[in-house]
């Protein structure tokens, strides 16, 4: 057992001995560290007794209770940062500060170039006995103060430290060294290093089958409803997650990028339709870091132009069309679903805000990229760009342009490519597409019933966020003088749904 892997044992005996001799928590925090080699950030939560979750939620709360924002932690990071692996940003050292009630020297996040060493001096402190948690035969040994009075790496990390010390050494001219032990030390490491290359926990039948589970979830995701299929995702996410982490050869971690990406997206999809903002967002860059690790140009591009939703539903247009922009320029312009699909999406983004030129042409160059596509999954997978999805995006692009014959047309199509038992919600902002164009040409009541209509007729686990979104978008299309007309009551009640109930989760 590695050091540190006993610590939570540990620190319950250090606790039990403090509270029997009433010790200052301080003094708790620096037996643990010292005893159970962790850093002094995870001294503090052991010597709470606190599980890395019930950190982080002391954490929320107290940023709650004191109106001090969103804290910009979670499990994954607390681990990165009391393993030394990363560092918290400053305003999130002062909340941890706050939580332990501790400076940053007595977290190990800042460093004491004071001379004043009497108050807050490391004491070595006799460690209490620990009783053996495990049989004799399967227990590591425990680590007391006694033990750390003989300091200085061992095992492989010595070696490479006795390894660094040698060459320097040599390069300073402080020691001479004969001729074959430099030889020796060269040849060593170079073996060393081959080790690491061959080395590798993942096979390519292994990556096959990984990528076939890709395939599968991008099926699944155009008929499972956002909640489960993100459920789904993460346990398969998790799965590469832990291979990713390991080190593998080039080609190999090469396509775990690539299903990492894959994955990243759909899972920011699900939440976008969920209405989770912030972890959409959060998700849709990991999904660019891993795209952007692979190289691939179609995959950078498609990460970015499926990221353009997010800020079009629930942000700025502007950054919508940014983006698209983004992912043409990506993917060089090559006829494919990303390059149409980016050209679709900032024509609709565009029309929103009012350039209707721009989305013309932007809805052209969209059409033209998609008739080029050479090949097609025929809608199969999550992310090919079909006709339906063409027709979608025009739908919602003409729902802004001012020729409404000509939207009532697009919107016909958009109706008539969509299949009617549909498990996704592509028919319902379709319809809702047209209750906007009938709200900017005067015909508020059948606006807001079809709208009405829409919404009541969705299955529960498809009222999602996003669906909502746009039906405000409906409501917001309506002369300000009628919203309080009596034929648009109902419309208000259904919009005024609490989408957390209905869909079955927190709204964000």
């Amino acid at each position: 057992m590695a050091r540190g892997e006993h610590a939570p044992s540990c620190a319950r005996q250090w606790r039990q001995r403090a509270q029997a001799e009433n010790w200052r928590t301080w003094k708790l925090v620096q037996a643990i560290h010292r005893c159970c080699g962790v850093s002094l950030l995870k001294a503090h939560r052991l010597a709470q007794g606190w599980t890395a979750q019930a950190a982080i939620d002391h954490l929320a709360e107290l940023c709650e209770r004191e109106r001090l924002g969103v804290p910009h932690a979670n499990i994954d990071l607390l681990n990165v940062w009391e393993n030394g692996r990363g560092r918290p940003r400053p305003d999130t050292i002062d909340l941890l500060s706050r939580l332990y009630r501790a400076n940053p020297i007595k977290l190990g996040l800042a460093a004491d170039y004071s001379d004043d060493t009497d108050v807050d001096e490391v004491a070595v402190i006799p460690a209490p006995h620990i009783p053996p948690l495990l049989p004799a035969s399967s227990q590591a040994p425990v680590l007391t103060p006694s033990a750390l009075h003989t300091p200085g790496p061992s095992g492989p990390l010595r070696d490479e430290t006795n390894r660094r010390t040698f060459f320097n050494d040599v390069l300073t001219g402080c020691t001479r060294a004969s001729h074959g032990r430099l030889l020796a030390e060269v040849e060593t490491l170079r073996q060393q290093m081959d080790r690491t290359l061959a080395s590798g926990t993942v096979t390519d039948d292994q990556m096959d089958r990984l990528e076939e589970m890709v395939l599968q979830c991008r099926r699944d995701y155009l008929v499972t409803p956002p909640l489960p299929m993100l459920c789904r995702l993460m346990l398969e996410f998790s799965d590469v997650q832990n291979l990713a982490s390991q080190r593998q050869s080039g080609s190999i971690q090469c396509r775990l990028s690539k299903i990492a990406a894959v994955l990243a997206v759909l899972s920011a999809d699900a939440l976008m339709k969920l209405g989770d903002v912030r972890q959409a967002a959060a998700w849709y860059g990991t999904a660019k870091t891993a795209a952007d690790d692979t190289g691939d140009p179609q995959l950078r591009a498609l990460v970015r132009a499926h990221q353009a939703m997010l800020p079009y539903y629930y942000g700025d247009p502007a950054e919508t069309v940014s983006l698209a922009r983004e992912a043409q320029a990506l993917g060089r312009a090559k006829p494919s679903s990303p390059t149409a699909l980016a050209a679709a999406a900032e024509a609709r983004a565009l029309a929103r805000i009012g350039d209707h030129q721009g989305a013309i042409a932007s809805l052209a160059r969209a059409q033209r990229l998609f008739s080029q596509i050479k090949e097609r999954n025929n809608g199969a997978l999550a992310f090919d760009f079909t006709e339906q999805r063409l027709y979608l995006y025009m739908s919602g692009t003409h729902a802004y342009l001012p020729d409404l014959q000509r939207a009532e047309a697009v919107h016909d199509t958009a109706s008539a490519l969509c299949r009617p038992t549909s498990p996704n919600i592509d028919p319902a902002l379709v319809k809702l597409d047209r209750a906007a164009t009938f709200a900017r040409g005067a015909r508020e009541a059948e606006a807001c019933e079809l709208a009405t209509q829409t919404l009541l007729e969705l299955p529960p686990e498809q009222r999602t966020t996003i669906v909502f979104v746009r039906a405000r978008d409906v409501r917001s299309a309506l002369p300000t003088q009628r919203w309080r007309d009596r034929a648009l009551n109902t419309f208000e009640e259904v919009l005024a749904l609490d989408t957390a109930t209905v869909s079955g989760r927190r709204d964000a």
